[in-house]
């Protein structure tokens, strides 16, 4: 991370903060994170306004730490507790003094006004605040209908042509001969950002892609039987993904040359594989602020119930924007279940740190044959997958596909697997 968006600030120059305090929330290209004071002391600088970019390693305030501070100034920003009677001289302290101990009704007033318009700045996300910025519109008369009152894209477009002059005057008007394109520049958000660096580098890996069907019928049926059964009444309830990644944890123990990384950073002219213990399986999921992948670490020593948890666990912070670096990093391999959306096949795009990824189609219902040849019901899903043509060839990731297939088609058989 190399830059991450200023979402609002919450302190202002000349306020006092202690070790942990907050200060501002960011955005990366990955989630919102709030930034907390290091130091006990008074706030004398903001470098950066909302929304603004800021490099990482930066300031990004100024902080006049305590033990720094003049005694005389130490002393008029002391304990609000106590009520001092202000200074003659000098003139500094006695304002500070005088605003750190306002009257305690006024500052139960203010802080009742703070939070409607903090309130409205938090709930957004960076781009709904550049759509905002560029209808020079104030959040804070925009009605959010999104979770706890979040402002959407849409709430935003409401507003705005609630408000437009063509709809405080509906008069048609004839059709215009201009057929010029009108054009508006957004900026990407960081997600977006980070998202297209990634997917250019990505252009330099030749793709191998493989598909195929498989029966989940028997599989279906398990689902069922597990979620319906009395000695889970507190779990999750399982869906179909927590099945498949434990299916690929359990194939790349045979094929774990799809669980490494090409090493072109330590010698350019020598490429190398690096091997990797842990699947560390990541998860793309879509999110209000675009794309991102978490992943669960150590699938090969969880359970599906585990998995099944962890997934749940990562979506919900995903979709708050509260996942942490740890959730973020250290992916060795990635499934996207886009199927939970729509389409039967995919071509997934690798990151240049894995060398494999699986994408899983929808669940359909197609007639099917039994071993008696009867036209039965049958549930079918397609899985598709890419794999680094530079170093696996189409067999391994054909031979790891089916060994996927059989645990699919056959659940009884991971099950006694599980460690």
């Amino acid at each position: 991370i190399k830059e991450v968006q200023i979402i609002e600030w919450f302190v202002e120059p000349e306020a006092r903060v202690e070790q942990f305090d907050k200060l501002c929330e960011v955005q990366s290209d990955k989630a919102a994170v709030d930034i907390t004071s290091r130091f006990d002391g008074v706030i004398k600088k903001l470098h950066y306004e909302p929304e603004d970019m800021a490099q990482v390693g930066q300031p990004l305030c100024d902080i006049d730490v305590l033990s720094e501070i003049e005694p005389e100034d130490e002393t008029a920003l002391g304990s609000t507790s106590e009520q001092a009677s202000p200074p003659s001289t000098p003139q500094q302290p006695q304002k500070a003094a005088e605003q750190h101990q306002s009257k305690p009704g006024e500052a139960n007033e203010e802080a009742s006004k703070t939070p409607s318009t903090k309130g409205h700045s938090s709930l957004a996300t960076p781009a709904v605040r550049g759509l905002l910025k560029d209808l020079k519109i104030d959040i804070s008369e925009v009605i959010g209908t999104g979770k706890d009152g979040r402002v959407l894209k849409e709430d935003v477009q409401k507003h705005a042509s609630s408000h437009s002059p063509e709809s405080a005057q509906p008069t048609p008007s004839p059709p215009s001969s201009d057929t010029t394109q009108a054009e508006t520049i957004i900026p990407l958000t960081p997600i977006q950002s980070q998202m297209f660096k990634t997917m250019t580098r990505s252009l330099t890996i030749p793709h191998f892609l493989y598909t195929d069907e498989l029966n989940i019928t028997a599989l279906s049926s398990l689902r069922h039987q597990l979620n319906t059964h009395p000695s889970l009444p507190n779990q999750a309830k399982l869906s179909y993904l927590p099945f498949i990644i434990k299916a690929l944890s359990l194939a790349l123990d045979n094929y774990p040359i799809l669980n490494a990384r090409v090493d072109t950073d330590t010698d350019a002219s020598r490429p190398r594989l690096v091997m990797r213990s842990a699947h560390n399986i990541g998860i793309a999921m879509d999110t209000p602020q675009g794309l991102i992948v978490p992943n669960i670490k150590n699938v090969n020593t969880l359970s599906i119930v585990a998995i099944a948890s962890e997934v749940q666990r990562l979506q919900s912070l995903a979709m708050a924007s509260k996942l942490t670096p740890t959730d973020l990093t250290g992916g060795t391999i990635t499934v996207s279940n886009i199927g939970s959306i729509g389409g039967t096949y995919v071509a997934p795009i690798l990151v240049s740190s894995e060398v494999a990824i699986l994408g899983i189609g929808k669940k359909r219902v197609v007639p099917a044959f039994d071993e008696a040849g009867n036209v039965v019901k049958g549930e079918v899903m397609n899985l598709s997958w890419s794999a680094d043509h530079r170093v696996v060839d189409g067999a391994t990731v054909a031979r790891c596909a089916e060994v996927v297939r059989a645990f699919v088609e056959r659940p009884e058989g991971m099950i006694v697997r599980l460690r």
